[in-house]
């Protein structure tokens, strides 16, 4: 028998004023004419922390 390895993913807000980087990201989005489609996946990212952690089983 082989153990699995496991997947954590974290998200949580980052400790900057999301308000303020809302603003700042979204008036860069309309300043370099960048899609919708990109701006928003970009300015979630640039908002939560997000990370990923592999652990493995001891047995």
């Amino acid at each position: 028998m082989v153990p699995r390895a496991g997947v954590s993913v974290d998200i949580c807000p980052r400790d900057l004023p999301i308000a303020l980087i809302g603003v700042a990201g979204g008036a860069l989005a309309l300043w370099a004419d960048a899609p919708a489609e990109v701006a928003i996946p970009v300015a979630l990212l640039i908002v939560l922390d997000i990370q990923v952690r592999r652990s493995r089983r001891r047995t």
